[in-house]
């Protein structure tokens, strides 16, 4: 007589998501308690944090992305491509739109896949607020994809700038937002225009590198400290980044932004990173008690308020904490749901009490390439008063990412990967040429 397991779908492969079907694979999965299904429309994971890099051209995504499907294989858990766009509580079915190759032939018709227990943690995505021109004009860093697409047009511009006959052409960039994801992106093209001349772009340098990056409000950083956006903001104007602050775009057009007043900012790239929201689809679907930014309202256990079987984590999940604050839309809040739901599925599949979700803040870092990092530590412990920068800071800012790989592959593949990356190092560009 067959035992009928229980079937656990996590939908999107992001930084919680991936954490997430990793550990109930091992405590899970091989044990053959449970099925676990991982769903994500791409066929590879990057961690989102990188994703500026792999803009820049300073991290290759084809080398050092994670394959969903042979992850799963040595993970004990199922991979499904497939896009998330219809849900049934009722029936407890989710439906995958269909499937096509790059012509549009179809691959596979659209499918239903069935659960016992969903997570959703599908992520983020930038917020344009319906600004006039933004999808048409600018670049937007979501995905590796979208990345990718940036790079390929910082590509041609570089080359643009390099081979023009006037030798005074700058290459102008102009970047919407000041968060973590502007002013790393900032900092690494400044970086990455200092290596073109060891590839033989010796007429593009970083004085024709014209950078604009614009907050809509009083400064730089704003969801952290006083004291790391100055120190951010003093970093990046030595570079040659023009800071833009209290300054609202109104529109964008092929020429560049338009802000208050009237006045245009000339761009020849223009990137928007100005606040995040879940996709719109959710809210499309009608079933759950959302933000204003989209994000999915849950209980203390992060089951949503709509369904206890269907679990939320990362981004677009909307936990209120004690003091009424949100949980901040980061990597380590989504590790730390990861690392809750894996604990309550469990106790699921086993009969045993559900545990509550509590958020600790372990501090926040900013990465400035190879020029500077700047961030605190502990938040809880010291309220964001550890201050650190410098080469500390840079070693604390690669250990996050050690610790999201370790959390996917455990410590000893973990320190392999970290051995062949230096050895590529030797024969690897140090930038993605093509």
């Amino acid at each position: 007589m067959s035992i009928i397991r229980p079937k656990i779908v996590i939908v999107g492969g992001g930084a919680g998501g991936l954490a997430l079907a990793t550990q109930l694979g091992h405590s899970l999965g091989k044990k053959e308690h449970a099925e676990i299904f991982l769903v994500d429309k791409n066929r590879s994971h990057i961690w989102k944090p990188l994703l500026h890099e792999v803009a820049t051209g300073s991290l290759d995504a084809d080398l050092d992305g994670v394959i969903y499907s042979a992850h799963a294989a040595k993970h004990s858990y199922r991979f499904v491509l497939g896009t998330f766009v219809d849900l049934d509580q009722q029936q407890k079915t989710l439906t995958l739109g269909a499937l096509s190759d790059e012509d549009g032939h179809e691959i596979l018709p659209q499918r239903t896949l069935d659960y016992d227990y969903l997570v959703l943690a599908i992520g983020s995505v930038s917020n344009d607020f319906n600004t006039p021109g933004i999808k048409d004009h600018c670049y937007f860093l979501d995905s590796n994809q979208q990345a990718e697409r940036f790079q390929h047009a910082l590509l041609d511009n570089f080359t643009r700038v390099h081979q023009s006959n006037d030798s005074d052409t700058p290459l102008k960039i102009a970047i919407v937002g000041g968060g973590a994801t502007g002013v790393e992106l900032s900092a690494e093209l400044y970086h990455v225009t200092d290596l073109l001349k060891m590839y033989g772009l010796t007429n593009m340098t970083a004085n024709k590198l014209h950078i604009s990056l614009i907050e809509a409000g009083p400064r730089i950083l704003p969801a952290l400290s006083e004291r790391i956006a100055l120190s951010a903001k003093r970093e990046l104007s030595q570079l040659g980044v023009h800071i833009t602050e209290n300054t609202q775009v109104k529109a964008a057009t092929s020429k560049g932004f338009i802000i208050q007043d009237e006045q245009q900012i000339d761009a020849d790239i223009m990137v928007w990173a100005a606040g995040v929201k879940a996709p719109d689809f959710i809210k499309e679907l009608g079933l759950f008690e959302l933000t204003r930014n989209n994000q999915i309202k849950v209980n203390d256990l992060l089951q949503s308020t709509a369904d206890d079987a269907i679990f939320v984590i990362g981004d677009c999940c909307a936990f209120t904490q004690a003091d009424g604050s949100q949980v901040p839309p980061r990597a380590q809040s989504a590790h730390q749901m990861a690392k809750t739901v894996k604990a309550n599925l469990i106790a699921c599949v086993k009969g045993r009490e559900l545990q509550p979700f509590r958020y600790q803040d372990h501090g926040s870092l900013v990465n400035l390439s190879r020029f500077s990092t700047v961030g605190s530590l502990m938040g809880n412990l010291t309220k964001n008063s550890f201050f650190i920068e410098g080469k500390i800071a840079r070693i604390m800012y690669i250990s996050l990412y050690r610790m999201h790989q370790r959390a996917i592959h455990g410590t000893w593949r973990t320190i392999g990967l970290w051995l062949s990356e230096k050895m590529m190092r030797i024969v690897r560009p140090k930038m993605k040429l093509h």
